[in-house]
């Protein structure tokens, strides 16, 4: 059904696409336009093909991505970009676009790409233009809002960056308990004396229990709500209990390290991933974090063989030296960086909840399920 007062119309009366073009590097001069290509920004130049205000989808390369632009710009010839707006409110039609899913327009050749014909035949909801403005800037709060939340983030996470390479390598020592700071000298160490494999029998039933991931880039662990598969079942699963610290072999060097979180306690994984305690002295959260370092990912990373996916032998880990301090200022150090991880963790979970907000939005706003106000002065 048609929202009250609204159009149902081709895209190409809503919005007509045009193919970027062509602008080969040795002809670009360096200056202020931007060139917009299927993937955002690519570069400047000192001429513009097109006045702002813009929006730029992939033609080629980069499918489904969306870019309003709001300065003079050259879009590329792997770019479509929106030559005339008929009339309506540009970034209402960025918006609109946003929600399109334009990569099931893409392969109807056998080469990936989007015809712009295609996109002008689909039918689309299309508000009256006071409406569009109004649900523009709605939208467009909800940006800045998820803008600023992704700069906090940001900025949070650059800060633990800075505070571990401090404290990881002694440079910033911690209070004891008495209020004095430690000053005692840190032992070279091999990870094998800090931690110890733990092995356990292989789960009979692994079919009946939800598979656990080790999230890249040091992001944790996390349910996959999955389950092994039939062909899958023969291979061995082991069960992993909160506090443990799993290493993803394939994957270390991308950050693949955690503590289980009592969220997937009991849950299990292949044997890819393995299982640790800390040995007597040592402090496990202090040893996730030394291991979450980018001296220690790039260290994993060269050491990591495999002409497939990279791996890191088990051996070879635990051979790698690293500095530690006494236990006391372990645990005072994985405490600091304890509460900047929760930090993150919050504020990424705002983030994600900011965006799937906007994401339901959106689809209430562009299809007319709910309507806005509309000044009527401004009408």
């Amino acid at each position: 059904m048609v929202p009250e007062g609204w159009r149902f119309e081709r895209l190409g009366k809503v919005a007509e696409f045009q193919r970027g073009f062509d602008l080969p590097s040795k002809h670009r001069v360096e200056g202020n336009i931007p060139i917009i290509s299927s993937s955002g920004v690519s570069g400047f130049h000192n001429e513009a093909k097109v006045q702002a205000p813009g929006v730029v989808t992939g033609r080629y390369g980069s499918i489904g991505s969306v870019f309003y632009v709001d300065r003079d710009f050259w879009p590329l010839n792997t770019a479509l970009w929106v030559k005339n707006f008929q009339g309506n409110y540009p970034l209402f039609i960025y918006y609109l676009l946003s929600k399109f899913d334009f990569k099931k327009f893409s392969d109807k050749t056998g080469v990936p790409g989007v015809n712009r014909n295609d996109l002008h035949a689909v039918k689309v909801f299309c508000p009256p233009l006071m409406e569009q403005k109004k649900i523009a800037q709605i939208l467009s709060t909800w940006d800045k809002a998820i803008t600023t939340a992704e700069q906090l983030l940001a900025n949070s996470q650059q800060q633990k960056k800075a505070l571990m390479q401090q404290l990881l390598t002694g440079k910033k020592r911690m209070l004891d308990e008495n209020g004095v700071r430690f000053s005692g000298e840190w032992s070279k160490i091999a990870i094998g004396k800090l931690i110890k494999e733990i092995r356990k029998e292989k789960e009979s039933t692994p079919n009946a229990i939800e598979l656990l991931t080790v999230k890249l880039h040091y992001k944790g662990v996390a349910k996959t709500g999955k389950f092994p598969n039939a062909t899958e079942r023969g291979r061995p699963y082991f069960k992993r209990f909160a506090g443990e610290l799993i290493v993803g072999r394939q994957n270390l060097h991308n950050g693949g390290v955690a503590i289980v979180s009592e969220e997937c306690n009991g849950l299990i994984a292949s044997n890819a991933i393995s299982s640790f305690d800390a040995r007597s002295g040592f402090d496990i959260r202090f040893i996730l974090s030394l291991m979450s370092t980018e001296h220690f990912r790039f260290t994993v990373d060269n050491l990591a063989g495999g002409t497939g996916q990279k791996e890191i032998g088990l051996k070879t880990l635990l051979s790698l030296s690293v500095v530690v301090p006494n236990f006391q200022e372990q645990q005072k150090i994985a405490t600091v960086l304890s509460v900047a991880d929760q930090e993150i963790t919050i504020l990424r979970q705002k983030l994600d909840s900011l965006k799937q907000e906007k994401k339901a939005l959106m689809q209430q706003l562009l299809t007319g399920k709910r309507r806005v106000k509309v000044d009527e002065e401004a009408a």
